[in-house]
């Protein structure tokens, strides 16, 4: 590989959220994490570069996102990931995709209507959909039937909703939505006027044959669509700021514009994101091939181990995303002894399926965007956490 993902960097004492500060999350300090949906790899060089000569100018004053050379290579990696064109007209930029979530959601509804979302779902989906006093109405993923969706309870739940939130690819089940599975959607939501607002930040990391749909091939067929991305998933860069919108309506760029610069005032892009996000569309495609094929590896090792050492553990593969989807349900432990035996016991921290909506309950999501050596470890720690569940249930 070009990029070695097996280099350990210790992250600790970066004000890093997923290492340095674990004890938010799960009450102890000294865990290994596996939690927040980082990576522990560095970004390309090619980035890295880049950002290097803005240091050196090292004048960092207000910066304009509104042109040729920032549109444009955004443009580029759709045609060229996706097969998707776009019009560069309809990118805008965001300092991050879940400002531009909020800010859909007071645009595109009122207080009180529901927005509809698949559950189990993304947590900060519930958090923007509350806060925002709306009212989640979620619709379940049949984890036991490859998440299947049940199109008849579709309809008559996006019947009732304003917008549909879609997290596509899904986090935290790993689903790849079908062509098969969109067309419908799109059509249902189409005929009950439902907006939908397709976060597609883990669109870059789909596994094995998958094949990402951008909610945009659609447009032709349904105008009340809006697609919000990032870079920052694929090649660890969030902390940099910055994001994206492909918005088709004109009317609902102009009211995004005006709330973002005349009402909150974000009128500068953030420099280092923008750089990076150019530099990582335009000279970084092996990264993600790479990343992929790492992240694929990652995923086997996890599952053999479950199957070997925990036949009660049940893992499927995820079609995308670094982000394991765990199924907990056969070992008889409720979610507040599994995360005692993790937390106390195992010393490690991985993310109770609790917090992402009600069909979440008896899962763990672990993240897998990792050198295979702290995967390792973190698998020797699961191992002592867990060393005596089969017994007990066999007894």
């Amino acid at each position: 590989m070009k990029h070695d993902f097996d280099k350990i960097i210790d992250r600790k004492g970066t004000f890093c959220t997923q290492w340095d500060y674990i004890q938010d999350r799960f009450g102890v300090s000294d865990l290994l994490p596996f939690s927040i949906s980082d990576t522990d790899f560095r970004a390309p060089k090619e980035i890295i570069d880049d950002l290097q000569k803005v240091l050196e100018h090292g004048i960092f004053g207000y910066t304009r996102w509104n042109h040729h050379e920032f549109k444009s290579k955004i443009k580029k990696h759709y045609e060229k990931s996706f097969s998707t064109g776009i019009d560069e007209n309809r990118v805008l930029y965001s300092p991050s995709v879940m400002y531009s979530v909020s800010v859909l959601i007071r645009m595109l509804s009122k207080e009180d209507d529901l927005i509809s979302v698949f559950d189990p779902m993304y947590d900060a989906f519930i958090n923007v959909i509350k806060k925002n006093n709306r009212i989640i109405n979620p619709i379940p993923l049949d984890f036991d039937n490859d998440y299947k969706i049940d199109f008849d309870y579709f309809e008559k739940s996006i019947s009732k909703s304003k917008i549909l939130l879609l997290c596509s690819p899904h986090n935290p089940t790993g689903k790849v939505f079908s062509k098969e599975e969109l067309d419908k959607i799109v059509l249902l939501c189409k005929k009950y006027n439902v907006f939908i607002i397709s976060d597609e930040i883990h669109s870059d990391i789909v596994l094995w044959e998958n094949r990402h749909i951008p909610i945009l091939k659609y447009y032709n067929i349904y105008k009340n669509i809006i697609l919000v991305n990032s870079a920052s998933k694929t090649f660890n860069i969030p902390a940099l700021g910055g994001s994206y919108l492909l918005v088709p309506s004109s009317d609902i760029r102009e009211d995004f514009l005006i709330q973002t610069r005349q009402k909150d005032f974000v009128n500068s892009a953030a420099i280092m994101g923008m750089i990076a996000t150019m530099s990582a569309y335009e000279k970084c495609d092996y990264y993600i091939d790479e990343l992929v094929s790492y992240t694929e590896s990652n995923m086997i090792l996890l599952k053999e181990f479950f199957e070997t050492e925990f036949p009660s553990i049940s893992f499927k593969m995820p079609q995308s995303t670094y982000l394991a989807w765990i199924d907990m349900r056969k070992t008889g432990l409720s979610s507040e002894e599994i995360q005692k035996l993790l937390v106390i016991d195992g010393k490690i921290g991985i993310m109770s399926g609790d917090v992402y909506g009600e069909n979440g309950t008896g899962f763990l999501r672990m993240n897998l965007g990792c050198p295979r050596k702290k995967l390792l470890d973190g698998i020797e720690k699961i191992k002592y956490a867990f060393r005596n569940i089969e017994g007990d249930k066999d007894a």
